[in-house]
């Protein structure tokens, strides 16, 4: 076994976790040097857009699939697979425990053009922009459940990776 075989885990296992694999998206727009990100129009919380794959689906397709239709972001520039884990948390929107094999890519934009969103029901989302830093302040502080641990990992894996592909050059390396 090499360290490529190696999936790490994140959160914690709790009864009755529901199986839905899926996929989100570090989003870097060059022009801004600012990062994508959801809010929560009832929570205020701020989180990675992706989610699920349907059946059949790869997890880059399903992964930008999810991008587009919560983002509205569509003008990718460069996308690269950053890493794959396996997540235990707390699905806060649908209320239900979840464990996925989730995957997490690198988007860059060309541009931060919108088309219009499809969200699902419990998707209250509207896109806003922040700094790393900023976002994982904000996992971290509500973090007791350990709901946010995969994204704080693919956020800082997925910024140093920005840097070093000379596209992000004003965060800190992470």
């Amino acid at each position: 076994m090499n360290d490529s075989d190696i999936i790490l885990e994140f959160g914690i296992k709790r009864e009755n976790e529901e199986r839905r694999d899926g996929g989100c998206a570090v989003i870097f727009d060059p022009t801004s040097q600012k990062y994508a990100a959801y809010r929560h129009l009832k929570s205020g919380m701020l989180g990675l857009y992706g989610g699920g794959f349907n059946e059949g689906e790869d997890e880059i397709e399903g992964t930008l699939r999810e991008l587009k239709e919560e983002s509205g972001l569509y003008d990718f520039l460069y996308i690269e697979k950053i890493d794959r884990v396996l997540a235990h948390y707390h699905n806060i929107g649908k209320n239900i425990d979840r464990v996925a094999s989730a995957t997490c890519l690198l988007v860059i934009l060309k541009s931060s053009k919108l088309q219009p969103t499809q969200l699902e029901e419990h998707e209250k989302y509207e896109l806003e922009w922040a700094t790393p830093e900023e976002l994982i302040s904000i996992w971290e502080s509500r973090n007791e459940i350990k709901n946010y641990d995969h994204w704080i990992y693919f956020l800082k894996k997925a910024v140093n990776r920005a840097i070093e592909l000379g596209y992000d050059t004003t965060s800190l390396k992470m």
